[in-house]
């Protein structure tokens, strides 16, 4: 069984209960939900929820939802708790800010789990601006010949290497390699750079990446906020 979680930390940072923004007269989190439910690799889908609050917002909407610990460190080890008593094949760590993520992203992430040497699999995206090259919300990652990450980075790439494209941020482990990755300690790198997907290349783990040319963008800030609304209005 395939499952995909969406975790969904009220107190974001940026944009302040982000997941909860209305957007057409629902949540943020409920547009990701609904897109992912479309994916057509995936049994079943759930959002894992910090807050009682979140869980009072969400009740109208008909969706499938999990209390984890508000204490976790990264979004892939709130999708932990939620998988850690299902019988799960692949699990994929769905952004809760991109309401329009594509499902067929979904499905050719877990395809990457056919063969059978992946530990972990991500997205990238060839529709990389100036602007989003040095916005520091963008990541970027570069890629070998084989589509393999070499590296993940907030700032501007360095052009003379070349290769780097907007990192998306989904996340899909076998089960077992997800319990190995939050077994896992935090690195230095990860935290200076606030970036959980260097915990793996920090042990030396491959990140198998799928390459698309999608646009959608997360919502990370007011700016981004509005510019999603202005296009989707």
């Amino acid at each position: 069984m395939n499952i995909g979680v969406i975790p969904a930390r009220l107190h974001s940072i940026r944009l302040p209960r982000k997941i909860l923004v209305p957007i057409n007269d629902k949540p943020m989190i409920v547009h990701v939900y609904e897109q992912a439910l479309q994916a057509k690799t995936l049994d079943e889908v759930y959002i894992a929820i910090d807050s009682d609050e979140t869980a009072e917002a969400l009740k109208p909407f008909n969706v499938n939802t999990v209390m984890t610990f508000s204490d976790h460190k990264s979004g892939t080890d709130r999708v932990a708790q939620v998988v850690a008593a299902l019988d799960a094949d692949v699990v994929v760590n769905i952004q809760g800010d991109e309401p329009a993520m594509d499902p067929k992203l979904i499905d050719e992430v877990v395809g990457l789990f056919q063969t059978p040497n992946v530990f972990m699999a991500t997205a990238a995206s060839t529709d990389i601006s100036l602007e989003d090259e040095y916005d520091p919300n963008v990541v970027k990652v570069l890629v070998d010949q084989n589509n393999i990450a070499l590296a993940f980075r907030r700032e501007p790439r360095p052009y003379e290497m070349g290769g780097y494209y907007r990192h998306i941020g989904m996340y899909a482990f076998r089960k077992k390699a997800l319990m190995k990755f939050t077994n896992m300690k935090q690195t230095e790198n990860e935290k200076k750079h606030r970036l959980e997907q260097l915990r793996v290349l920090d042990n030396g783990l491959p990140i198998h990446v799928i390459m698309t040319d999608y646009a959608g963008r997360g919502i990370d800030t007011e700016e981004d906020l509005n510019a999603f609304l202005e296009a989707h209005g």
